[in-house]
């Protein structure tokens, strides 16, 4: 892993493989708000993602009018832009690793502040009339392991236990027999099924809602500029930053890198820190006899050796009824270790592909029936996440570097971490301590997703998140 771990860092690559969320091009994808770059700005954000989205929002409503927002690509390609469609934080896979590191109290903020993250994001789409295929609903993990069924009656027990009335720690139960007559699953499929679990989720088609938020910051003066990747950093002696592009320089007060996967390269004191990640998925057509109307909003298929993710598209959008599923991490050689260190999201790895090309018959067997006619598979892409060395984001003001901000290092959990993260960042890049509502952050932020010297000297192992 340190030998991934140390490839450098690259820009986004051009031509990347085309995301099933992009297949027709948002309006705003290549907008430049100017026509020429201007010199000076009060802040720049770079990257265009939920993150960088939800920065300008926050900001803009806090009344910073001059922000300017810098993206290599096109608007919103990188991963927001290439996911899965879930909101689903699964915080019970996490709760007992964050109790034992952190405490309790830590370990029920996390969970909390995941499950605020979903239901805001499906409230701001909904409040501000964002056609994002917001679903909110609820989510299955379904179990093909033993001991990893018996891991996940303890996780929730735990959780259960720590927050007895919280929502959060809400979890459904369900046999082997209700997996199958409920979820469909493990009837004439491969693997025996342990068991499942339910509870709050949602899926989204993320490209739109972001470019969504992107268009409400444009309409509140955001000044963007697509294809204009952020080429150094420099701090200036009078204080702020000069933010060097190949249209030009701008110097600004405050810098915000909004990168995820591709902080190390406009940063580098992030390269082994914060460690891109290559992930797959594919959308897929449904079986014949699959019911298009009464699967789970969303599901997690886990294996001994790794996981899949998948949401059915709900009724009512385009492809309705397709089924995007991602993952198959681990059905690459050396359980995917090659997947790490690189950005290279314009080719795809042959064994990952196979595995989800073939994966959703496994899963639903006789309930699959024959393919579409138009075939199975209607498109498959890479993306890169970023991931640190204690499985938590860095959020703040990078140590020793005045003005310089970061909201990255999502662990392929972006939907579910994001939104909240950028409103921490921007309370803290104003200042305050409190939000307009009287809660102060502290009251809900975890102190642990803070940037710092220490967690910036740790060693990456490879991923902590299951």
């Amino acid at each position: 892993m340190d030998q991934r771990a140390a490839i450098p860092v690259t820009l986004p690559r051009e031509n990347p493989t085309r995301s099933y969320w992009q297949l027709e091009p948002h309006e705003i994808a290549d907008m430049r708000t100017t026509g020429l770059l201007p010199g000076k700005a009060e802040v720049v954000i770079i990257g265009s993602g939920i993150t960088g989205a939800a920065m300008a929002f926050n900001l803009l409503e806090k009344g910073t009018r001059d922000i300017i927002m810098l993206e290599a690509r096109q608007a919103c390609s990188g991963a927001t832009g290439r996911n899965g469609g879930h909101t689903k934080a699964a915080s019970y896979l996490s709760f007992q690793a964050h109790e034992k590191h952190h405490g309790t109290a830590v370990a029920v903020k996390i969970a909390r502040l995941e499950l605020a993250n979903i239901r805001a994001v499906h409230a701001f789409a909904r409040e501000h009339g964002i056609e994002c295929d917001s679903h909110p609903c609820d989510t299955v993990d379904v179990v093909y392991d033993a001991a990893r069924w018996e891991f996940d009656q303890r996780a929730v027990k735990a959780m259960q236990d720590a927050m007895p009335s919280d929502d959060a720690s809400i979890y459904a139960l369900h046999s082997t027999e209700e997996v199958s007559s409920k979820f469909f699953c493990g009837h004439g499929g491969d693997e025996k099924v342990y068991g499942g679990l339910s509870y709050e989720a949602g899926s989204i088609n993320a490209y739109k809602f972001t470019t969504g938020v992107l268009k409400l910051c444009l309409e509140k003066g955001l000044n963007l500029h697509t294809n204009t990747p952020a080429l150094n950093l420099e701090r200036l002696k009078g204080g702020g930053w000069k933010v060097e592009t190949p249209r030009g320089s701008i110097e600004a007060q405050k810098v915000v890198l909004a990168t995820n996967g591709y902080t190390a390269n406009i940063w580098k004191k992030f390269q082994g820190i914060i460690v891109p990640l290559r992930g797959h998925v594919t959308a897929q057509r449904p079986g014949l006899s699959i019911p298009k109307d009464r699967l789970a909003g969303s599901y997690t298929f886990f294996s001994k050796k790794g996981y899949d993710y998948m949401i059915q598209r709900p009724q009512g959008t385009q492809f309705e009824g397709d089924i995007v599923i991602g993952g198959a991490l681990t059905n690459a050689v050396a359980d995917g270790l090659e997947e790490y260190g690189t950005t290279d999201d314009t080719t795809l790895n042959d064994d990952i592909v196979k595995a989800l090309e073939d994966s959703l018959p496994k899963y639903f067997g006789d309930n699959w029936g024959k393919d579409d006619q138009e075939g199975r598979i209607r498109n498959v892409w890479s993306g890169i996440m970023g991931y640190s060395p204690d499985g938590l984001p860095f959020v703040g003001e990078v140590p020793g570097e005045k003005d310089l901000w970061v909201s990255t290092s999502f662990q392929g959990h972006g939907m579910v971490l994001c939104w909240m993260c950028a409103r921490a960042l921007t309370t803290m890049m104003n200042g305050r301590s409190d939000e307009d509502e009287g809660e102060g952050l502290s009251s809900w932020f975890p102190e642990v997703f803070r940037i710092t010297e220490e967690r910036m000297r740790l060693t990456f192992r490879g991923r902590l998140r299951n």
